[in-house]
This record gives C-alpha cells, structure tokens and sequence, in this order.
C-alpha cells in the first residue's frame, strides 16, 4: 500500500551529522533503500532549525537544508521528485516516490514574510509555527509561559492560507492552539498523539482533536515512544490504542501518520527504521478495514491538501 508521511526530519541530520548518506544504510531511518522497500510514495521532510543557532544564519540553514534535499536525495534519485501539490502527487509513476518540504517552527524566517514566501516558492506546504520553545510567532508546547500567537504569527497563518499552506499545530502551545482554530483554513497536525492515553505536553487533547476535525484538519499518528506511552517504552499495540481512541472522536478519514523517523533517538520496538513499515501495515490490516488502512496511510492528508 502507498504511504505518506507527514514528518521526518532526515534533512536536519544530512545537514549536521557528517558522514550520513541517503544512499546507504549507515544510521538514518529513512534512506533511499527504506523507501522503495516499503512503499513509499509521498514523504515530508521537515526544515528544523535548532533554537540554539545564532539567528543570523538560520534562514541560511534552511536554504542549505534544501541544498542537501537537491545535491544528496533529488539529482541522485531521478524516481524522487519534489512535489508542491495534490496535482503533483497524481503525476507521479508508479515506480516513483514524492518530497514535500514542511518547515518545523518559524525560527528560520524570524519576523521577515519575504523569507516565509521564499521558502514556498522553494516548495515548503506546511508550517509548523513553533518547535517546543517559544519564537516571534508563537509558544511552544514546552514553553512554561504558555501564550498564544504573536501579531506576526497570525500574519504567517494569514500567509499560509492565502499561499493554501497547511498550518501545522504539533509542538504549539494550546493557548496558541486555539488562535490557530480560529485563523486558519488548513490546520493539520503532522506528528502528535492522544494526551488522554499519554499525558505528554506535544500530546492533544480530546477538545483539541474534535476541533482539528471540525476545521478539516488531519492528525499524522507519531512514533516517538514517550508520546505513545508514558514509560518511554512503546509498541506497535500503542499504536493502535491510539489511532482507535482518535478514531472514536470522529477520526474516520482525519487520521494518518507522521512518523518523526530521524528527529527521534528510539522508536517503538517494532519500528526500527522505514524498512519496518509494512510490519505496522500488516498490523494495521489485522485491525481494520482496507478502506480505514488506505486512509489512514495515504488518501487522509492527500484529500487534505488544498487545491
């Protein structure tokens, strides 16, 4: 079955861990191999520029993020292809396997919306406004302060909206949760889990959830272990426990995944890289209907993204 993710954030490490190849299986969840094994179709790969970096050079990062997506993934893989659309994910063959670019908070752009428009001319579909600190649009889920949007947050939602972006609400704090629901067309949250089944800051709440829905949104199920279960220790059953607990708050169709792969140091024991998604689906196949799988795994986001 096709797949697509919403979250990865193999770019952050080709750029910053020396000696990383898409090519080869040295370290990465996600390589060229994992993907044509499992059956990829559209992955996202996120532009995450650590807080810590001098702002000065941030945007720059960025911009060598998709330097690498270009040197390293695209001109070395003719069967991987940038897409920046619904219309470009119907193109694709069948041998082929679709990149969107995401940006994980708004760190890079600072307050400049030249910068925020450059990154979607470069193909960037979806913001995420913040990472877990705070930054000029907005706070973040571990963010003791807890505020909302920022006046310029909600000029970058206004962006999003009319560039038809997808406004991303995983690692926002909840105050600023709800300032999205009520600005943007197309909220999703890419990579986040039930915090009724994990009490866990990036977690959202049943309220949180019912509302994404009602708003069209789409929530991307995310492997990160301490989100999935509060011992830090996670298993394909977690998984389930949280997709069925989504789903009975009107998830049918608003569910998908977004792994996380490559932004996290351990995974649930059955999902050790990529490679093991078809573990996950056969799993998935045992549990629901084709037609649940088949939207959870690929038609959910794609009926998501805007025209």
């Amino acid at each position: 079955m096709a797949i697509f993710d919403a979250h990865c954030d193999v770019l952050y490490r080709l750029h910053f861990e020396k000696g990383l190849s898409f090519a080869e299986n040295n370290g990465l969840h996600i390589t060229y191999d994992h993907l044509k094994a499992a059956g990829a179709k559209v992955q996202c790969f996120a532009l995450f520029i650590p807080a810590e970096l001098p702002q000065e050079i941030k945007f720059k990062t960025a911009l060598d993020m998709i330097d690498v997506l270009h040197r390293e993934i695209l001109d070395k893989h003719p069967d991987i292809r940038l897409v920046k659309s619904k219309a470009d994910i119907e193109r694709l063959k069948d041998d082929e396997i679709g990149i969107m670019l995401t940006l994980e908070g708004c760190d890079a752009i600072d307050t400049d919306l030249v910068k925020l428009r450059t990154l979607f001319r470069l193909g960037v579909r979806s913001v995420g406004l913040t990472w877990n600190n705070a930054n000029a649009a907005a706070d973040g889920a571990q963010e003791s302060r807890g505020a909302g949007l920022s006046d310029f947050g909600r000029k970058v939602v206004e962006e999003n909206n009319k560039h038809k972006v997808w406004t991303d609400v995983s690692h926002i704090a909840e105050k600023g949760f709800w300032d999205v629901m009520e600005t943007a067309q197309y909220p999703i949250a890419s990579h986040s889990n039930a915090r009724a089944l994990c009490d866990h800051p990036r977690n959202l709440t049943d309220e949180q959830i019912r509302a994404l829905f009602e708003r069209g949104g789409v929530i991307g199920i995310t492997f990160v272990p301490s989100f999935l279960n509060e011992s830090g220790e996670a298993s394909i059953a977690d998984i389930l426990k949280h997709i069925d607990h989504i789903a009975s708050l009107g998830g049918e169709g608003k569910i998908g995944l977004g792994s996380d792969f490559d932004g996290i140091e351990t995974t649930p024991k059955e999902l050790t890289d990529y490679s093991r998604y078809p573990v996950l689906i056969d799993a998935l196949q045992k549990h629901y209907s084709e037609a649940f799988v088949k939207g959870l795994l690929f038609d959910n986001f794609v009926r998501a993204l805007p025209e």
